[in-house]
């Protein structure tokens, strides 16, 4: 494999040997100043590949040759006509000077070019931590950028989180430092300020250190070993220090990121908790009111009731308590799916035996003997949670029952449309406004069927049990839907997503699968 210093002196070499051939032809065609020409022109060419030194040393000796072979007398150093004296010291001088101007544009070429591959790997660099999810993982391509700048060897040391120290477990270590050398980037982490030949900072150290700097803090350093050393060492020192402040820089917003993430998270499960300790100081009161007054009655003034009072009563403290019931399962239930990286129970369920389990709890009620089933023949099994679907399906039959004439019938249907299992509860209640048929979904939202009659039942029910359905339909990547029928009443879609290949499908990222 040839050198490049080789390969850039075979062009300079060709092009003196040609411009000699050519003076050579046409030696006693040309006048001597004619022949001159050709000779600036080869000093000229051989200057783009040659060094400065080089250049100008082969320019001498060319206008030697030049006065020993065609400056009359020739073969000899005299010199006999004054302007032929002149020719070649003018020679030498042109040359020269044409040499030094090539040089000089051919280090700008150098230089610009230089200039254009850091910017150019500034900008790659860049653009690998914008798109960078954990920038932190990116060190070690930090490491190589630094070493494909420098040629030396290199090492990276990251701070996982704001506020870590350089010697927690935590910290990111990415090359071979030794003792001294890790000492050494601890003290630039901690100080937040380049040290080594050239920073103002310990210039007697061979090594340089570099921080990884963020707006106001600093998340770690990096080390470049014999940089003081290096002959373009004070030029690439401003280089280095930006792809470390980029590498902080991401390492800062990546952080912040987090660290807003998890703020979110706690602001949510706060709000939860305000919005589950709303619900039990408002609509826990009149069901525990009711309990508390039958059973006070009952205990102060039982033997002077008939039966017909008594069983009036205990039936008022079951349907209370039943109603009590679903009211903390529907919100406890509401907060854990809130929350995130929720697991869900899941497994291969038959349709025909959640529906069953549901329709014996509904006739259980009073007003349980007006829900009609039906469910589609051999339908697949359902990969889902079946608790939460039966809840899904218990409220959306409280709902119907609660909001619907008390004649008229509440159907239950589970379907198969296409790729979803669909499971639909219809009503012929008096419906619910347009403007109302989303925001029934949000939490502690009781909605309006109209100017005629509230669809809140005189103010029951906490406005979680849609919110609820809702919820665990998506968990099961699913949604719920009100569809306004034209006969009157509202009918409650949940579709659900079927898999006949037999293996469980990816839940939401907030749902994670689990098997019992």
């Amino acid at each position: 494999m040839e050198s490049p210093g080789i390969t850039r002196t075979i062009p300079a070499l060709l092009a003196w040997a040609t411009a000699w051939a050519a003076m050579a032809w046409l030696d006693g065609r040309l006048e001597l100043a004619n022949l001159a020409m050709l000779l600036v022109l080869a000093s000229a060419l051989s200057a783009l590949w040659l060094p400065g030194w080089a250049s100008m040393s082969a320019s001498a000796l060319a206008v030697l040759a030049f006065n020993w072979f065609f400056v009359p007398p020739k073969f000899t150093f005299t010199v006999d006509l004054h302007q032929n004296a002149l020719l070649l010291m003018a020679l030498l001088l042109v040359n020269w000077i044409i040499a030094g101007l090539v040089i000089r544009q051919r280090h700008l070429a150098d230089t610009a070019r230089t200039v254009a591959g850091r910017e150019a790997r500034l900008r790659q660099w860049g653009d690998t931590l914008r798109d960078a999810s954990d920038p932190a993982a990116h060190a070690a391509a930090l490491r190589a950028a630094l070493q494909e700048a420098t040629g030396s060897s290199v090492a990276v040391s990251v701070l996982r989180a704001l506020g870590g120290q350089p010697d927690d477990s935590t910290t990111l270590q990415v090359g071979e430092p030794d003792a001294e050398q890790r000492a050494g980037l601890a003290l630039c982490v901690r100080d937040g300020r380049p040290m080594g030949a050239g920073s103002g900072r310990y210039d007697e150290l061979p090594d340089t250190y570099l921080p990884l700097r963020g707006k106001g803090v600093t998340l770690g350093a990096a080390l470049v070993t014999g940089l003081a050393r290096h002959p373009q060492g004070h030029e690439l020192r401003p280089h280095l220090q930006a792809l470390c402040d980029q590498m902080g820089s991401a390492l800062h917003r990546s952080l912040m990121a987090a660290q807003e993430q998890q703020a979110r998270e706690q602001a949510q499960l706060q709000a939860t908790r305000n919005a589950l300790l709303a619900a039990i100081s408002h609509d826990y009161r009149t069901p525990l009111a009711t309990i508390m007054g039958a059973a006070s009655a009952l205990q102060e003034q039982g033997e002077r009731m008939d039966g017909a009072q008594r069983q009036r009563l205990a039936a008022g403290i079951v349907e209370e308590s039943e109603r009590l019931a679903r009211l903390t399962d529907n919100t406890l239930q509401l907060a854990r799916l809130d929350a995130p990286a929720v697991t869900l129970r899941c497994d291969w369920e038959s349709m025909e035996e959640i529906v069953g389990a549901v329709l014996r709890r509904a006739r259980r009620r009073p007003e349980g003997s007006r829900v009609r089933a039906w469910v589609e023949p051999d339908l697949p099994l359902l990969w889902c949670d079946a608790m939460l679907v039966s809840q899904l399906l218990d409220n959306l039959l409280d709902n119907a029952l609660k909001y619907s004439p008390a004649e008229a019938p509440v159907e239950l249907h589970a379907t198969r449309d296409g790729g979803h299992l669909v499971l639909a509860v219809s009503d012929r209640g008096p419906g619910i406004a347009p403007a109302w048929r989303e925001k029934v979904f949000e939490v502690f939202q009781r909605g309006d069927t109209g100017p005629e009659q509230s669809l809140a039942d005189g103010g029951r029910g906490a406005g979680v049990g849609l919110a609820v359905c809702r919820a665990i339909a998506r968990a099961h990547q699913g949604e719920l839907l009100l569809r306004p029928r034209a006969e009157g009443g509202c009918r409650f879609e949940c579709r659900l997503p079927l898999h006949g290949d037999g293996q469980p499908p990816p839940l939401a990222p907030e749902a994670q699968e689990a098997t019992p």
